[in-house]
């Protein structure tokens, strides 16, 4: 089961720099994400979002690369990889495992100039290497769909810095 973690925080950085540290984390094998977006709401208020393309789409766009290269590869096989990735995209796309548009934009509209907030699907996780790649990061927890003594390590993880 994927977990939804939004957490914002003070300033327009932060949210880029848990990213990095979560795709790193995702390098190594330590955590698995569906889907991720930053969003920072600059000092005039102009919002800017940095979304990540979400799982479905890539597999989607993956598996129907490969099927188009197969049911084409005798007559086209350049413009099957390109049917079959571009139907894929659009299959994984519907299937839409990512972050429901409308709730980026209600974080969007509360968030104050000068701040960043990410949002994240963790799909699989190394509890304890998820715990300290976020431990140097100060933030507020808006949500999660975590158990509820999971979501309460997470907000005193990111209360303090250590």
């Amino acid at each position: 089961m994927s977990n939804l973690v939004v957490i914002a925080f003070e300033n327009m950085e932060e949210a880029g720099r848990v990213r990095e540290t979560l795709r790193s984390a995702q390098r190594e094998d330590f955590i698995s994400l569906d889907d991720s977006a930053v969003v920072v709401k600059d000092e005039e208020g102009k919002v800017h979002v940095k979304n990540e393309m979400d799982r479905g789409v890539k597999i989607g766009a993956v598996g129907g690369s490969l099927l188009g290269l197969l049911l084409a590869g005798i007559f086209f096989p350049i413009g099957g990889l390109i049917i079959g990735a571009v139907g894929g995209a659009l299959l994984g796309k519907t299937l839409d495992t990512g972050i429901d548009k409308k709730f980026v934009k209600d974080v969007e509209e509360a968030m104050q100039p000068g701040t960043s907030a990410i949002f994240f699907i963790v799909r699989e996780a190394n509890v304890d290497v998820a715990a300290a790649a976020l431990r140097p990061y100060k933030g507020t927890v808006l949500q999660t769909s975590f158990a509820a003594e999971d979501e309460e390590e997470l907000r005193r993880i990111l209360k303090k810095r250590i």
